[in-house]
């Protein structure tokens, strides 16, 4: 298993990582499409009171499944990249 990640970290391509982590964002993005159509759902209803909690985690989890969908669809393995890091960083 080390060797499969050290050739993402390398950055070396992979057909299977390609397929099999874009195919993760597909999915990952359809997840999000149904959990939109939920929170639309719901906010189409007509209320007359305060959105609860719930609704507001509805629409979260579809902000976090779209950006985890798109950046796994878009980039794939190069997620998995190591990124060099200057020595004088002012983060370190």
């Amino acid at each position: 298993m080390s060797g499969n990640l050290n050739r993402l970290r390398k950055g070396e391509r992979w057909p299977a990582a390609e397929l099999g982590l874009r195919g993760l964002g597909l999915a990952v993005l359809y997840a999000c499409w149904r959990v939109a159509g939920c929170a639309r759902r719901l906010a189409v209803v007509p209320q007359g009171h305060q959105p609860p909690v719930s609704e507001y985690a509805v629409c979260l989890v579809a902000v976090v499944l779209l950006a985890a969908g798109i950046a796994l669809t878009i980039e794939g393995p190069g997620l998995f990249r190591h990124v060099p890091i200057p020595g004088r960083s002012g983060n370190l």
